[in-house]
């Protein structure tokens, strides 16, 4: 019996330090994303406007995930992490201007920003606590305008077909980095831009030219949808 319990113990004990390093171990970069709203509207699924109105015709944050070099990432790492609606009260207003909702019904966004946090947010708690990974991702958004970038190459949100290329070179000349790109398709089945990909170093606070890119699903060819 004491030997039997002795076993058990040394078991429970493995099994709690293997726990404690699936949550703590380091991730080696971040993707920044953000998403078109056009586009995420206009597919066979419905978009609802939040709460707080139509937002701006401009990218939306979507997430900061922690990525490994090989292409995997962490995810929940906290089963027991629960969002603090009371650490953001003074950023709200900011947060539904850059990182808005369009799920529906629609709602005010907390249930969106809830499960970036637990979901990727908890994987960089080394690195950011829950506040700090908000402001982080609201810092990144300021840093660089993409839709700007876009326009001053040409590329509008108007309907109308760009090459994926020109999109990718606009980014990469204004930022000094490669982006990834994401496609979705509409109604039509039209190829869309739909999220663009920037890497970040892990404290969150630099671009980087990203160890590994997203495997694209784009044509040579997307749209650029009004919204």
């Amino acid at each position: 019996m004491k030997r039997s319990f002795s076993i058990f113990i040394k078991l429970f004990v493995i099994l709690q330090s293997i726990s404690v390093l699936c949550v703590s171990e380091e991730f080696d970069f971040f993707y920044f994303v953000v998403q078109w709203p056009g586009s995420y509207c206009d597919t066979k699924n419905h978009c609802c406007y939040p709460k707080s109105g139509k937002p701006a015709a401009d990218f939306g944050i979507h997430g900061l995930w922690p990525n490994y070099k090989d292409g995997s990432y962490p995810s929940n790492c906290d089963p027991d992490a629960l969002f603090d609606e009371s650490q953001l009260t003074d950023l709200m207003s900011k947060m539904q201007k850059s990182w808005p909702t369009l799920s529906c019904p629609s709602n005010d966004g907390l249930k969106f920003w809830s499960h970036e946090w637990v979901k990727h947010g908890t994987c960089a708690e080394s690195e950011l606590d829950q506040r700090e990974y908000f402001e982080a991702a609201l810092k990144l958004k300021d840093k660089v305008n993409l839709l700007q970038i876009l326009k001053d190459a040409g590329i509008k949100p108007d309907d109308r077909f760009y090459d994926l290329d020109k999109i990718k070179d606009a980014i990469e000349e204004a930022t000094g980095f490669t982006p990834g790109i994401d496609c979705n398709v509409d109604s039509s089945h039209n190829s869309q831009l739909y999220q663009i990909y920037q890497c970040v170093d892990t404290s969150g606070s630099d671009f980087i030219q990203c160890p590994r890119l997203p495997r694209s699903r784009c044509p040579s060819r997307v749209q650029f949808p009004k919204f």
